[in-house]
């Protein structure tokens, strides 16, 4: 036999060596060049990996478990961001070190993207985790009772599960982007002086804030802290005016401001307050409004720096307190968050310091109380493929009065009334809020059920614009209501040349008050339970959009009932259906 040395050698033609000599040389070079290879290899491996699961309702924990990805990757550690619902206990056992984002939305409760994991962590059958090193960051809101406790769930029942802390948990408030940088770094700063890791050559390790955001999305350079002045170019009203609702249709310009979106993101938009309750806020504190308080104008604070509307727990606390005799005092006495809430609901931070009388602080003393003036978040109404330009919005203005006063909404009718000529510059500042989690589905060919009374439209027209612009040809069933078709028929003339076009399939409504019994949208999901069902088998993604608090769950039990009666395997069966929907990505929601 013939040994001739391997292609590609790099011993010279003309070399003074047999054959043989020649083949073992090769090879002897090939191991070396082989070990070498080994050991560049074995350099980039990371010496340990983390586990970064995240829990969100509108994207801004995903957004941090990406931060923290790219922040470990840094650091010359493994990583990998995934929602924690896709997540088994199985899978959750062989981890040896595990990061959770999570927010809490609702009263108390884990968003959508988690429920089933937290039922798999408190079943009897969850795994021991005495392997495991954790830790857990909460995003929340403290004008909330439960602020921040689907992060103190999950951080308690890890420990009990004989996890081991790798640092203790932080609960952000709506201004989280500080206190979870530096709690991201100091995690994977610690992560890596216990494994041993290594940051790659120039990465920058001292703050999540310097790291990529996750794949797929870009980082705007507009923000919370620095919006982008979106001109106004479209506010028009879209119920009757003798409607007992004021629904309005908002369009956006996003001129140079390189925003891009995709249907069923949101838009949240920064208020400012009304000046005419501004000026009520002075003279109840004989104030002028040019006090210099926190660098500022005090009129300017209380303008754009500080929620002067909705009064925060710590207020209520501090009322309490100074005039334990009030009604307020006595209500909060009774211990009902409801009672609180209904008996707080047509009242503001000025009617609070008015009841009080004598005992109300002084306005250096109620300053601290006010919480900062947020961004209010609103789904978007558009598609980029049909509106690449603008990005529309259909928002419910908010107006009410009781026999003492006139409230109104601080960014519904800021919208309606405070922007445009004559009343501003005609600009909003703005920001975009993605939701990677509620979008149309990849398959074009997939049917679509859209769930949304009211307001709760408002992706659903996006999709369905998005779909047309696509030429999907999946089918499409929308089920809407409201109080009059008369008067609060939104869209009516658009949704309708939808169907004529065989983009809108199937259109259910739900007028309640149309007649004598209420009828809602998941009455009509009962009545056609057995087409409903068909739909599910071949495969569609079920969508709700709008109140949380009594819509969503009723139109949940609505889709449960449907399915326990189609299937007639009972509850449980029904409840496993709907869990392998969502597991799938096939049941969302976008609730408020």
């Amino acid at each position: 036999m013939t040994l001739m040395p391997p292609t590609g050698s790099l011993i010279l033609a003309d070399a003074p060596f047999s054959a043989e000599q020649e083949s073992w040389l090769a090879g002897f070079i090939a191991g070396v060049a082989a070990a070498g290879r080994r050991e560049t290899a074995a350099a980039d491996t990371p010496s340990a990996t983390v586990d970064v699961l995240f829990g969100t309702q509108t994207g801004n924990a995903e957004f941090l478990a990406g931060e923290l990805v790219a922040g470990a990757r840094a650091r010359g550690l493994g990583g990998a961001a995934t929602a924690l619902d896709d997540v088994t206990p199985e899978r959750l056992a062989a981890m040896s070190h595990l990061i959770v984002v999570v927010s809490t939305y609702g009263e108390g409760e884990m968003p959508d993207n988690a429920g089933l994991f937290w039922e798999a962590l408190q079943a009897e059958s969850a795994p021991r985790l005495e392997g495991l090193r954790y830790a857990v960051l909460g995003l929340g809101d403290r004008g909330y009772d439960d602020f921040c406790q689907a992060a103190k769930l999950l951080d308690t029942r890890l420990e009990q599960l004989g996890a081991t802390r790798l640092h203790d948990r932080v609960d952000c408030d709506v201004e989280f982007e500080e206190p979870a940088a530096a709690w991201t770094a100091s995690v994977l700063d610690r992560l890596a002086d216990e494994t041993g890791a290594t940051a790659t050559a120039g990465a920058t390790t001292t703050t999540a804030a310097s790291t990529a955001p996750p794949a797929g999305r870009t980082r705007s350079p507009w923000n919370r802290r620095s919006p982008y002045r979106s001109r106004l170019a479209v506010n028009r009203l879209l119920s009757s005016p003798d409607s007992a609702k004021e629904i309005r249709h908002y369009e956006f310009d996003l001129g140079d401001s390189g925003i891009t979106y995709t249907a069923g993101d949101a838009l949240a938009v920064v208020p400012v307050n009304d000046d005419a309750l501004v000026v009520d806020f002075l003279k109840q504190f004989g104030a002028s409004g040019d006090e210099d308080v926190e660098g500022g104008r005090l009129a300017e604070v209380l303008s754009t720096g500080r929620e002067i509307r909705i009064p925060s727990k710590e207020l209520v606390a501090d009322l309490v307190e100074r005039a334990p005799s009030s009604e307020l005092a006595s209500v909060v006495a009774h211990g009902d968050r409801s009672d609180l809430d209904s008996w707080l609901w047509d009242r503001d931070v000025l009617d609070l310091i008015r009841d009080a009388g004598s005992a109300a602080p002084g306005l250096d003393e109620l300053l601290p109380f006010l919480r900062p003036l947020q961004a209010r978040q609103y789904s978007i109404s558009s598609s980029p493929l049909a509106h690449p330009d603008r990005i529309h919005l259909t928002v419910a203005s908010v107006r009410y009065a009781n026999a003492h006063r006139r409230y109104e909404g601080v960014a519904s009718t800021y919208l309606a009334d405070r922007i445009g000529e004559g009343a501003s510059d005609g600009t909003a500042g703005v920001y975009l809020q993605p939701n990677a989690s509620f979008g149309v589905p990849a398959d074009d060919d997939a049917p679509m059920i859209m769930i949304g009374p009211g307001t709760g439209i408002a992706p659903f027209r996006g999709f369905l614009h998005e779909r047309a612009a696509r030429g999907a040809a999946g089918r499409n069933w929308l089920f809407f209501g409201d109080q009059h078709r008369r008067t609060d028929f939104v869209y009516e003339d658009e949704l309708t040349q939808l169907g004529e076009q065989g983009v809108l399939t199937r259109l259910d409504l739900a007028f309640s008050r149309d007649q004598a019994e209420k009828v809602y949208v998941q009455t009509r999901m009962r009545e056609q339970s057995r087409e409903l069902y068909g739909w599910l088998e071949d495969g569609a993604h079920v969508y709700v959009c709008g109140d949380a608090s009594r819509m969503a769950k009723d139109v949940e039990a609505a889709l449960l009932g449907v399915i326990a009666e189609q299937r007639g395997h009972g509850e449980d069966d029904a409840s496993q259906y709907l869990a392998d929907l969502r597991r799938a990505k096939r049941y969302v929601r976008d609730v408020y």
